[in-house]
């Protein structure tokens, strides 16, 4: 995805009421995550499930959060999103890059590009593929979402770095 679509999707987002941007960085969307530290509205995580902790705390206290990671960190992040934000129906914004969406990435991130559908399927997690054409349709559709105490998920495919 282009550099300036993420910056878009950031700046929409941030317009839109999100306040904190916590996570985990992944190079699929590497500008996004650059446009918020630039603005000094990003937290960097150590591991998935303290990403989620903090915006779940933040969340808590009226500050609308959105949480970023690679896929195989979501996965780890299973229990955490289980246990804490469906169990507490705390809203979150999840930006969730698709690694292994290819068959031609890295031997490491085929299996779980592979069931990256599956997991948010099985746990019911509603989610859109975003691009550089429905962006903005699909920022919109998780704002709502979150207005309705609805977590949701965007997902950036890895095919799409640019």
């Amino acid at each position: 995805m282009k550099k300036i679509i993420q910056q878009k999707i950031f700046h929409h987002l941030l317009k839109n009421n999100i306040e904190n941007f916590i996570g985990v960085p992944d190079s699929t969307f590497k500008f996004f995550i650059d446009e918020g530290i630039k603005m000094n509205k990003t937290i960097i995580a150590n591991r998935e499930d303290e990403a989620i902790g903090i915006a779940a705390g933040m969340t808590l206290s009226n500050s609308n959060s959105v949480v970023f990671m690679q896929n195989a960190g979501f996965a780890n992040s299973l229990s955490t999103i289980t246990s804490l934000i469906d169990l507490y129906e705390i809203p979150l914004i999840f930006v969730i890059g698709w690694r292994g969406f290819l068959k031609n990435d890295a031997p490491e991130h085929e299996k779980i590009g592979k069931i990256q559908p599956e997991l948010l399927t099985s746990i019911k997690l509603k989610n859109r593929v975003i691009d550089e054409t429905n962006w903005k349709q699909n920022c919109d559709w998780a704002l709502n979402n979150i207005k309705k105490n609805t977590s949701v998920a965007l997902i950036i495919r890895g095919d799409t770095l640019g």
